[in-house]
């Protein structure tokens, strides 16, 4: 089993079902290590995203044939869209969630907690369900139905939260550091990261190891953003792709501290502190990437940094309008996936994107959860 490692401090702990979930310090923790493959890319795209389990860093325990997604053209934007949405549990995170669960099962754990506002929370009760292992997840009390459902209809309970998406996982790590749960962490576990690495992996297979010249994702905790990140750096270092390409986050207005903090203080045209040209202060539209305070901040910071990446946010206007375009050309997703596609025209308005530039924008969540 793969150690624990604490990139701020240093500290390094054992593996075990009783890990912390953080570092003394405060931080988030990673692999010690991290697997590498002993020769070149062979890939078998039936196998899903465990088609890149020397890459990974547990065997595929806890899985419901996850991976691959559609690589669509998308002719009226000049990029392609990833599929993201047609995953088991209708979103990306079951990236993470199949690999994190496998994680858990290896370990001996009985029971998770999570705290999400609705897909993480959805993945993580599907997946343990498959497991065998009990979860609770802590929703905000304004969460959709129709992500409660899914959550219940897994087995898990759902347990609502008044306040704040921040009192959510106060409340949740409350029980954690109280009971004896393994906290299934979106934002903090590290294999949870390791899971969304795959997006990286499967789009540069799915491009013969020709990697794009920029990806606009949404960005909210950036599990999607850091864990592609990840993935095209480790492609690189390993040889399997020469190129890494410009990560571009996309926030929601009025919630955006990473545009914030990249921008250094500055605002633009689009709200790179959430500001949006029209006035409007807050886009409550693209719910799912409305996190003020991500668990790995200063880790985000560095990858836009070392990818020659940026991060904007956009507006519900043009959320909206996203949206409705995405659904009349047949891509039914929800609308935090519609702010990525908001802000791929933002980008392009601002020169950061040139019009032969080659753009994948993944589409993250299915319009079936809105």
């Amino acid at each position: 089993m793969l150690a624990l490692a604490c990139r701020a401090c240093g500290r390094t702990y054992e593996a075990g079902a009783s890990e912390p979930w953080r570092c003394e310090c405060g931080m988030a923790l990673d692999f010690a290590e991290t697997p590498r493959p002993s020769g070149g890319p062979d890939i078998d795209a039936t196998d899903g995203l465990w088609a890149f389990a020397d890459l990974l860093p547990t065997d595929a325990a806890v899985t419901l044939g996850e991976g691959f997604t559609p690589l669509a053209v998308a002719d009226g934007w000049d990029a392609q869209f990833k599929l993201d949405y047609v995953f088991p549990s209708g979103s990306y995170k079951d990236r993470g969630a199949t690999v994190m669960l496998s994680r858990a099962a290896e370990l001996g754990v009985e029971r998770v907690v999570e705290d999400s506002s609705g897909n993480a929370g959805a993945a993580v009760a599907q997946y343990a369900a498959r497991a065998g292992i009990d979860a609770e997840i802590y929703v905000p009390a304004s969460a959709k139905s129709s992500k409660l459902r899914a959550i219940e209809r897994a087995g898990a309970t759902a347990v609502r939260i008044s306040g704040s998406r921040a009192d959510v996982t106060e409340a949740c790590v409350a029980a954690v550091e109280s009971g004896d749960a393994w906290y299934a962490s979106h934002a903090w576990n590290p294999a949870f990261y390791e899971g969304t690495a795959t997006f990286a992996y499967e789009l540069a297979a799915q491009c013969d190891w020709d990697v794009p010249d920029a990806i606009v994702l949404p960005l909210g905790h950036g599990t999607l953003f850091l864990g592609a990140y990840r993935g095209f750096r480790r492609l690189r270092e390993i040889g399997w792709t020469d190129e890494m390409p410009r990560l571009l986050g996309v926030q929601a207005a009025g919630v955006a501290p990473v545009a914030t903090a990249v921008s250094d203080g500055a605002t633009g045209e689009c709200g790179a502190q959430g500001e949006r040209p029209d006035g409007d202060d807050v886009n409550t539209v693209a719910d799912g990437i409305q996190i003020s305070q991500p668990a790995r901040m200063a880790q985000l910071v560095d990858a836009i940094d070392d990818c020659d990446g940026d991060a904007i946010a956009v507006g519900e206007e043009a959320t909206d309008a996203a949206l409705d375009r995405l659904h009349r050309a047949g891509f039914y997703c929800e609308p935090t996936s519609a702010a990525a596609v908001a802000g791929l025209a933002a980008y392009r308005e601002r020169g950061t994107l040139a019009a032969t530039d080659d753009v994948v924008v993944p589409l993250t969540g299915s319009g079936l959860k809105a």
